[in-house]
């Protein structure tokens, strides 16, 4: 790790009082030694993984990472924050600040090393250590091991013989993508691959054996705590636990005699777990990464207690981890939330592609273009109206799938691959039958839940091998389209038929409320939930070769309002500079191409920040918006692209009037609210508001993506 931290990439005095400035200045020494490029291309890398979810741990550690196209080599920054810093850890701000940053294309031997420094993390003598440094050398020395307090032994006495695979993982990083194979072998010595349940194996006096797999989205620092987290309490339990971290250096499949022998499983993972149909028929707990890291004593008794009552998987397919709860409390409604979102970010992106093909023919080919013959019979190089034809075609053929994949990937968000068979029939029954979104919503639903009720069903064994590829597929995908053809079809055909008339009636009054509406909810969580209702609302009623005027009045409104937000704060932190911090100022230059872009999630560090005074101020500024571009008339074909689909819009002048109304609104009301106030750089706002959580802690994409 000697190339990866120098002491001039440490700060021991760090006087941050932001994570978002702790990561500016800790990437600034980065900058200064030439191992990023583009300072603020990686400070948006990672103010984007952030915003996947918070980066603080337990203990006083803050752990920004990314992995970054501007980042030249593999490179790690250590601060220590007096005051401390607020990274969402559940105990409170951080003292201890890690900024990794990772190329695009690492290579596998320096994200191990960086997985290794995120297991000593977990190590309170190391973090000890560096609390009590002296200077920044030390510091320096310390992280890269060269200190005797960066390894500190672990008495073998103690070990379990899976901890053992582990510590060495933590003193020979050269050997960490070996960890999990060490400690298979050594916990597979003397194991009988037929091994009894959890209670069994107590009562026959050895010890209770647990398999787990931890995983993160980026794969460098969540991975390897919870993994060395799980370890730890493992030890202290007096289990033998072995982990498989799926991380970005890969991983190594643990031995299946290994997986046969454990009594139960824990899976600590915010990503999809690969191969998990090797755990299936085992107690097992299914969990978020950073319940991993900070509650695996936890999790180790509720796999012993489930264990004890002989609760196991489904033989087909444990839970997914879209189904799964996530932590504990979570509730129907959350789960139904997940499941339909799941669909939602799958369909965008066909949505955004064949919307801006279909915009594209139109505006090249004039409004007949869809009644142009097929470019298969009929296609002239040099003219123009050929590849209009080709674009809208395309297009059209794009929109084709909307309604198939949001029903599959419901499904699939509900019961795993095996719902995405059923998933997609359903899904185009309900387009053959003219049932719509409303019908692939409905698909989506029944086809997850027909497939979940099956893999309830206990099945021997000699038949498990054909179910996921067979059984579930042939059996689900009858009983879904029985029930969308002869059951529930038509029904739903009728009220989206009954909701279609109703829009194409909506005018005066109606349409400037729904438009406020429909503004307020754009900006109420910045890209969140709430805000992918409006717009899948919005692209449901564009998804058709012709649509009504009405659906493109509300695509316009839609768009309009969420690119209000990040252009009102762009607006304010460029009039009343000084009421908000030197980080906001810059995320304020940011802002500008993410508003004009229609990137709602621009104006997320803003709320973050001070949620009580952004949010009702966005709302208010969107619903402005949305009800003027109803009122002004504005259509639009195109489901994204901001000021750059304006060619495309009908009424372009009064849209961009509804707009720049909207944005003094809110920069009016944000500057008035904030002036009541100390400056941002005296005080910090406190609060948090609902839709700042939910869109702070949604995986999810912009909705372009």
């Amino acid at each position: 790790m000697s190339d990866m931290i120098t002491a001039d990439l440490v700060d021991l005095d760090l006087s941050a009082d932001s994570k978002e400035a702790a990561a500016r200045a800790l990437a600034e020494r980065m900058v200064s030694l030439g191992r990023v490029t583009d300072l603020e291309g990686f400070l948006a890398d990672v103010a984007a993984r952030e915003a996947q979810m918070p980066t603080g741990l337990d203990g006083g550690i803050g752990i920004p990472h990314c992995r970054s196209a501007h980042v030249t080599e593999p490179t790690l920054a250590f601060g220590r924050s007096a005051a401390g810093i607020d990274f969402g850890a559940p105990d409170g701000p951080a003292d201890l600040i890690f900024l990794i940053a990772a190329p695009a294309g690492a290579d596998d031997a320096h994200l191990t090393i960086l997985s290794a420094l995120a297991r000593q993390l977990m190590n309170s003598e190391f973090t000890d250590a560096l609390r009590s440094a002296g200077d920044a050398e030390t510091a320096a020395a310390l992280i890269r091991g060269d200190e005797a307090a960066a390894t500190p032994a672990t008495p073998a006495a103690s070990a379990t013989p899976a901890a053992e695979g582990a510590v060495s993982a933590s003193q020979n990083t050269a050997a960490a993508p070996a960890a999990a194979s060490a400690g298979t072998a050594a916990a597979s010595t003397g194991t009988d691959a037929g091994a009894s349940s959890g209670a069994g194996s107590e009562a026959a006096g050895r010890p209770f054996r647990i398999v787990a797999v931890t995983s993160c989205p980026t794969g460098i620092a969540h991975t390897y705590m919870a993994a060395e987290s799980l370890e730890n309490a493992g030890r202290e339990a007096g289990v033998e636990l072995v982990v498989e971290t799926q991380g970005s250096a890969g991983f190594t499949r643990l031995d299946p005699e290994v997986i046969a022998a454990a009594d139960g499983v824990i899976f600590a993972h915010d990503v999809p777990v690969r191969d998990k149909d090797r755990f299936a028929g085992k107690p097992t707990v299914d969990v978020g990464v950073k319940a991993g890291i900070n509650r695996p004593a936890e999790l180790i008794g509720e796999v012993r207690e489930r264990a004890a009552r002989g609760e196991v998987t489904s033989g087909s397919a444990p839970s997914t981890p879209v189904e799964r709860a996530g932590d504990a409390g979570e509730g129907y409604g959350t789960k139904l939330r997940k499941w339909l979102m799941s669909g939602v970010s799958y369909m965008v992106p066909f949505v955004a592609a064949g919307g801006l093909l279909i915009a594209l023919g139109f505006a090249i080919g004039g409004y007949k273009v869809n009644k142009a013959p097929s470019v298969m019979d009929h296609f002239v190089w040099t003219q123009g109206d050929s590849w209009a034809a080709l674009l809208f075609q395309i297009g059209v053929v794009s929109f084709g799938f909307l309604v198939p994949v949001l029903a599959g990937y419901i499904a699939y968000g509900m019961a795993d691959r095996p719902g995405l068979v059923p998933g997609f029939v359903g899904g185009m029954i309900a387009s053959t039958i003219s049932a719509g979104f409303l019908g692939g919503l409905v698909a989506g639903l029944l086809a997850g839940g027909v497939v979940m009720a099956i893999q309830k069903i206990n099945i021997p064994a000699a038949m498990r091998g054909i179910m996921p590829v067979v059984v579930i597929p042939l059996i689900s995908s009858a009983i879904v389209g029985f029930l969308m053809f002869v059951v529930v079809g038509k029904p739903i055909a009728s009220a989206q038929k009954g909701m279609t008339d109703w829009l194409n009636g909506l005018s005066g009054s109606n349409a400037i409320l729904l438009g406020a509406l429909l503004g307020l909810m754009m900006c109420f969580d910045l890209g969140g939930p709430v805000n992918k209702v409006a717009y899948t609302f919005a692209t449901a009623g564009i998804a058709v070769s012709n649509p009504s005027d009405s659906a493109m009045k509300i695509m316009a409104a839609v768009m309009a309002a969420g690119m209000v937000p990040p252009l009102a704060m762009a607006l304010a932190t460029t009039v009343r500079g000084k009421l908000f911090t030197p980080t906001e100022r810059e995320n304020g230059k940011a802002a500008w191409v993410l508003g004009a872009s229609f990137i709602s999630e621009g104006a997320i560090p803003f709320a973050a920040a001070d949620p009580l005074r952004v949010i009702p101020s966005s709302m208010v500024g969107g619903a402005v918006t949305g009800a003027l571009s109803m009122a002004f008339g504005a259509t639009l074909r195109a489901p994204h692209g901001g000021i750059f689909v304006v060619p495309l819009i009908g009424n372009p002048f009064l849209y961009l009037i509804a707009i720049a109304a909207g944005v003094c609104v809110t920069t009016a009301l944000v500057v008035v609210l904030k002036g009541l106030r100390k400056p941002a750089g005296q005080a910090t706002a406190g609060g948090t508001a609902p839709g700042a959580a939910a869109a702070a802690k949604e995986d999810r994409q912009p909705v372009a993506a």
